[in-house]
């Protein structure tokens, strides 16, 4: 399996250089990878969980960087293990340039895979790895291209003792100065003078009108709700349901039975 590219990564080259040698980055780039660790300065292991139409694989393996040339160019190789469902083993080369203020990163891969994946056919294997490989260059070129964090404004500087805060709510809880005894008579008497003044309500049992302070309140006559005529009662309610441990039905159509019966022997019976 051969594939060649290039991304143009809107990023300085040695910015570019050092996230291709960074495995924190890496791992959070490469899809599906579980775990990258540095061995060394060219060696690293991995563990990556890859599906491949309908197999589904966890491969670890060993990855080297050689013919490091920083930050123009290296090499990159490695080889990993899938169990029963195969092995995987390549190289790419990878070389940046500048282009502008950004870098155009090329690469060259070349893989080989066998056991189980071998035998999907080469098509697929090659639609999931280009599809892998753009989804890695999105997120690389995201990560890198990120602007950084904004440095910590500086600290304000100190308000001089003689400059009094503005007026507000967050002044007066900040600075709660005591009020000397003639300012708090004088706030008592104008929340008693605001009181007096307010309208009041008067309460009772009859229904009193809001009035102005010194007059007396003015009371409307109690009201009379119109009192509810009593539930009806039916008949057949003082009726027990079933009296004498028969029910109604019996009785009805006893009655009905006796009727009949003599409309037709009335002869008979009163001669």
């Amino acid at each position: 399996m051969d594939m060649t590219g290039e991304r143009r990564i809107p990023a300085p080259r040695q910015k570019v250089w050092d996230a291709l040698n960074d495995p924190e980055i890496l791992k959070v780039c490469i899809p599906g990878c579980e775990s990258l660790e540095k061995t060394s300065d060219t060696d690293l292991k991995a563990t990556a969980a890859v599906k491949i139409g309908p197999i589904s694989a966890r491969f670890t393996g060993k990855v080297q960087l050689t013919d490091l040339n920083p930050p123009d160019s290296y090499r990159i190789s490695g080889e990993g293990q899938g169990g029963v469902a195969g092995f995987a083993k390549g190289g790419a080369n990878v070389r940046l340039s500048d282009d502008g203020a950004d870098t155009l990163l090329q690469y060259d891969v070349k893989a080989q895979v066998g056991g189980k994946i071998a035998q999907l056919g080469a098509r697929l294997i090659d639609a999931t790895s280009k599809q892998m490989a753009d989804m890695f260059f999105d997120r690389f070129t995201a990560t890198v291209a990120s602007p950084a964090p904004d440095a910590p404004a500086a600290s304000a500087e100190p308000v001089p003792a003689n400059v009094l805060p503005p007026a507000g709510p967050d002044a007066l809880a900040a600075v709660e100065a005591p009020q000397p005894a003639v300012d708090r008579a004088r706030a008592r008497d104008a929340a008693a003078s605001a009181a007096a003044a307010a309208p009041q309500t008067v309460l009772s049992k009859s229904v009193a009108t809001p009035t102005a302070a010194g007059e007396a309140p003015e009371l409307q006559p109690p009201l009379h709700l119109p009192k509810s005529a009593p539930a009806a009662i039916s008949i057949f309610a003082m009726i027990p349901k079933e009296p004498f441990g028969f029910p109604r039905i019996a009785f009805v159509g006893g009655a009905l039975y006796l009727v009949i019966f003599v409309m037709i022997f009335k002869s008979y019976v009163f001669g």
